[in-house]
């Protein structure tokens, strides 16, 4: 018998493990993969990036509609703590010219071990390839390879990840689990991902190549950025930030000058002969790099030489949608807010809390993510904390 049964081996999941076992309670914390963090470790295949250095509005403004109910949360673990945690794991950071924030390293693996190893010493238990399976008679179920075993806790946290890269573990099935207990589910999209694209036979020779420096509109979101052509479609951090309004719904412009103003662009077509050619008055007009003019031409092909300096600077671009949400980074989805108290724990089933990208909310890559992921599994592993201590 534990105090706490944590289910999922990711950020969330440990910092509700670390959380508990500070207050003295007997934790386990079971993983249906090998080994804990590979969505973490594979973070930190790009470099880590745990949170940004940004004020708090700011910061907190990345959460789109749960910045409300997510704002106490952060503001319990922010950014700062995220910056402190880090490095009291023996893990230096350092912060980029635009505030996001990494291990010198710039890889996952010695923190995470650093971590697992805190935590080991701090008796939790660990449990691998146990997949959870549900409750039976109020007990944790599991499959494992030896058969069915069952965990029994006065109090469980529910830390499984969303529904992307499920060779990682975030296979989103513990859905339809909750859902054959009465838990309503806000149906699983994809954040942060790419969009497809048809492109034609003259975009070949570009696959792969960065597009740098360009501003990226979409809905509510307009930032300078980059973005890669690939073979089907467009991806990359640009896209990945403004993926949220692309997918409800909202337009793709791109600004491939966004340093050059329209009116000199004006300036430079007075200085051109009246005949001079399309491709003349792209090049010394405009004066984008190949990969700027392959793009442009793509999608600018029926327009007169008088709309072209206005086209660059709001070049549209068509997509037939995201690409599949296994493919996605993140998710937005999973159990809603209005499904928890206010310690995280679900109205349906007291004693069950929930932590991490299981719940319905969503962030930009850059640090976003991870934090709210530390930070939600720190509420929830003081929720339980408070639960068994009013029980007691």
């Amino acid at each position: 018998m534990y105090d706490v049964c944590i289910i999922g081996g990711g950020p969330a999941g440990l910092m509700a493990a670390e959380i508990a076992a500070d207050k003295k309670l007997s934790v386990v914390i079971v993983d249906a993969m090998p080994t804990f963090g590979r969505k973490f470790l594979m973070a930190g295949k790009s470099g880590l990036n745990i949170t940004k250095n940004q004020n708090k509005q700011d910061f907190l403004g990345n959460y789109y509609n749960a910045e409300h109910w997510l704002t106490p949360i952060i503001n319990n673990f922010d950014n700062e703590a995220v910056m402190n945690w880090a490095q009291d794991l023996g893990q230096e950071i350092f912060t980029g010219s635009s505030g996001h924030v990494f291990p010198k390293t710039m890889k996952a693996s010695p923190l995470l071990r650093a971590w697992l190893q805190r935590l080991a010493n701090k008796g939790i238990k660990f449990y691998h390839n146990w997949k959870w399976i549900g409750w039976e008679k109020n007990l944790n179920s599991f499959d494992t390879k030896g058969g069915k075993e069952f965990i029994k806790s006065h109090t469980t946290i529910l830390a499984l990840g969303g529904a992307s890269w499920s060779r990682l573990g975030s296979d989103g099935l513990w859905a339809d689990i909750l859902k054959n207990h009465g838990q309503e589910i806000i149906k699983f999209k994809p954040s942060n991902m790419g969009f497809k694209v048809q492109w034609s036979k003259h975009m070949k020779p570009f696959f792969g190549k960065p597009i740098k420096s360009v501003r990226i509109s979409s809905g509510k979101f307009s930032a300078i950025g980059e973005f890669i052509i690939s073979k089907n479609g467009i991806e990359g951090s640009g896209i990945y930030a403004a993926s949220k309004f692309m997918r409800d719904g909202h337009r793709l412009m791109i600004d491939l000058l966004p340093d050059t103003n329209i009116n000199a662009l004006n300036e430079r077509e007075k200085l051109l002969p009246k005949k001079a050619s399309k491709s003349t008055f792209i090049r010394k007009v405009l004066r984008l790099n190949k990969e700027k003019t392959a793009l442009f031409n793509e999608f600018s092909q029926n327009i007169s030489k008088q709309d072209i300096s206005i086209t660059a600077k709001n070049l549209l671009i068509p997509h037939d949608g995201p690409h599949p949400i296994d493919e996605a980074i993140s998710t937005a989805g999973g159990i809603p807010k209005n499904a928890l108290d206010h310690n995280l724990m679900l109205k349906s089933k007291p004693g069950i809390f929930c932590a991490g990208e299981m719940l319905d909310w969503e962030a930009p890559t850059g640090g976003y993510l991870i934090t709210a992921c530390l930070a939600t599994g720190v509420w929830a592993g003081q929720g339980a904390a408070n639960y068994i201590k009013k029980q007691s």
